[in-house]
């Protein structure tokens, strides 16, 4: 961020709240601030809290300060409080509100009740008492079961409740995500009717059991400020949230813990994913990890030299070539390693697609479509985030290793070109076919980095995630993730486990499969080359369009080689997160963390994970 002579009031307030939580030092390196300025914004505060509020409002006109409880709720949310032996808690990055369990529905810290659920009947015990009036107002409405309704209501303190129906739930197209839209529909009405501290109510379901965590994530989806944002110094839409949830204190922490890691997760993929190619250039993504990560249990190691890139990555290096020009839009393969500190079971190798830019490069991409590319990097910020949750839940017995291909596809007099015949890492000569797709390119020799660990890791699988075709879009629609198994992934039920773990929390789908004809369309067409890169068509335009990168992927990594009929076989499956990484305009969505995080994680937590409050 620029450095400022002025800054506003609220900015101010917003820097001295983490200083006063974590210190002058880390609250400038947050916010670019230098410490001079935050420790004089530090003595205006003390000075005006040493006064009457009297004295202190004509004061604080005078030196600018007039909000100074707004920065003693800022202070507050800074560090962790508990309630009846269940902690609130606070997200180290100031992007997210004070989260407040809440076993009493007549809680008066709250100035409005969001209420989700498909039927009345739910609203028992505690909440019972909000039942009669939504029943009353359901019989002058009709629109009360297809939209969020606001009504006055003496059963609540802060006399205001809004319902928002899920809808239908048992036919056959509907599933957990009806709980994520109406959750959505429901924070989003409050906002507009000005409150500042909702208390979210999602009863169980026992058709959806994940629903209240797939509602209490679309809640924080909604609220999520984007990291540019934030660093202008925008203020959150909300001070607090509150979440109901029944008098079970150990199922409300491990409710709260697995919602938060996921959470702190999704950030570090939205900030990342989202940002414009400025903000987040591959040395800006770098910056950034070393501060998520640091003092944590995840180790960042990166590589920048442009001759070790060249001679170990030869693929990557070339789609650097033309961005490696200009200093600041230089490649960055970053890595993120952890490790339980059990007995290791299970190793996982992630590879992610991180574009920062794609012009396309010599095969440009012109009228018109370049516009969002900034977004071709969400395969390396899912990475990175499930790398975040891993960081939170630490799973005793779990290793995992992610590798970030961090490059921009510039074009320029550096630029690849197509014909260009390349030696991959694998010793494959790659002939290129088309420069608009850099995403294989950037990943394979990285895929094949992470292959060679992997036959010396315990029970290893190897990803890939990318943004990668257009194809996958127009195969299975925008709301989608594909996965790929190669033969080993397949006899491990890889894509099934993993499908059925997203359908469980609201982070869906679709299984490909990588046939022969993927194989064919990639061998090469001449003597000169083994492998073929890409035809010069787009992918939306061409059969098979999204399941024959994930051959190519395993070609030029040399991990054919390692299929089901090697004395050696390595699972690998390829996931293609084009469109299911969310809308521009709009959103990150942060997938696929949330199935991952499922499969890999919550399915064996009581195994790997550890139970205490975070």
């Amino acid at each position: 961020m620029p450095k400022r002579n002025s800054y506003t009031a609220d900015f101010k307030l917003q820097v001295c709240a983490v200083a006063a939580a974590k210190g002058n030092r880390a609250a400038g390196r947050q916010y670019d601030v230098d410490e001079k300025s935050i420790r004089e914004w530090r003595k205006d505060i003390e000075r005006l809290q040493q006064i009457n509020p009297q004295k202190r409002a004509r004061r604080g006109r005078k030196v600018g300060w007039p909000q100074l409880e707004v920065y003693n709720q800022m202070f507050i949310k800074q560090t962790q409080r508990t309630i009846g032996g269940i902690k609130t808690h606070r997200f180290g990055n100031t992007n997210i509100p004070e989260i407040i369990p809440v076993f009493d529905i007549k809680d008066a810290t709250f100035d409005i009740v969001v209420v989700v659920t498909d039927k009345l009947e739910r609203l028992a015990g505690n909440l019972d008492t909000l039942k009669v009036p939504l029943e009353n107002y359901s019989k002058i409405d009709k629109a009360f079961d297809k939209q969020p309704v606001l009504i006055s209501t003496d059963a609540v303190p802060s006399g205001r409740v809004i319902y928002a129906a899920t809808g239908p739930l048992v036919r056959d197209q509907d599933d957990v995500r009806r709980f994520a839209d109406a959750a959505a529909a429901g924070i989003k009405r409050a906002l507009s009717a000005g409150c500042k501290r909702p208390l979210f109510v999602c009863p169980n379901d026992e058709t959806f059991q994940q629903s209240r965590m797939v509602s209490n994530l679309a809640i924080l989806q909604s609220l999520y400020k984007p990291i540019e944002l934030h660093e202008a110094g925008k203020a959150l839409e909300v001070d607090a949230l509150g979440l109901w949830f029944s008098a079970d204190q150990t199922e409300t922490n491990k409710i709260l813990n697995d919602l938060i890691a996921l959470e702190q997760g999704r950030i570090v993929a939205r900030d990342i994913g989202g940002s414009d190619p400025e903000r987040m250039t591959a040395a800006k993504v770098l910056a950034y990890l070393e501060n998520a990560f640091k003092d944590s249990s995840v180790k960042v190691s990166a590589i920048s030299d442009v001759d070790t890139l060249t001679k170990e990555y030869p693929l990557l290096a070339a789609v650097n070539r033309a961005a490696n020009t200009v200093e600041r839009h230089k490649a960055r393969l970053i890595f993120l390693e952890y490790e339980g500190k059990q007995e290791i079971t299970k190793t996982l190798f992630i590879v992610g697609k991180g574009i920062t830019y794609d012009t396309g490069g010599t095969d440009i991409k012109a009228g018109g479509v370049m516009a969002g590319m900034h977004r071709d990097k969400c395969g390396a910020a899912a990475a990175a985030g499930f790398m975040k949750v891993i960081d939170s839940l630490k799973p005793d017995h779990l290793r995992v290793v992610a590798a970030l291909s961090m490059v921009r596809n510039s074009v320029g007099e550096e630029s690849y070109v197509a014909d260009e015949i390349i030696t991959s890492r694998a010793g494959v000569r790659v002939r290129v076919g088309n420069t608009d797709a850099e995403g294989r390119m950037v990943m394979a020799d990285v895929l094949c980095h992470m292959k060679e660990k992997a036959l010396e890791a315990v029970n290893p699988q190897l990803f890939t995630i990318a943004t990668l075709t257009g194809h996958a879009i127009r195969a299975v629609g925008p709301d989608y993730s594909i996965i790929l198994d190669n033969g080993p992934a397949r006899n491990l039920n890889t894509a099934q486990n993993i499908q059925e773990s997203g359908e469980q929390y609201g982070d869906p789908f679709e299984i490909s499969t990588i046939r022969r004809e993927d194989y064919e369309f990639h061998k090469g067409k001449s003597e000169y080359e083994d492998v073929l890169q890409c035809n010069n068509s787009p992918s939306t335009l061409t059969n098979r369009g999204h399941q024959t990168p994930a051959a190519f992927l395993i070609m030029a990594s040399g991990l054919d080689k390692h299929g089901k009929d090697s004395s050696q076989p390595l699972p690998y499956s390829h996931i293609d997160i084009a469109g299911s990484s969310g809308p521009f305009p709009g959103l990150p969505t942060g997938a696929p963390i949330v199935a991952l995080s499922a499969a890999f994680l919550f399915q064996q937590n009581q195994l790997t994970c550890k139970s205490e409050p975070i």
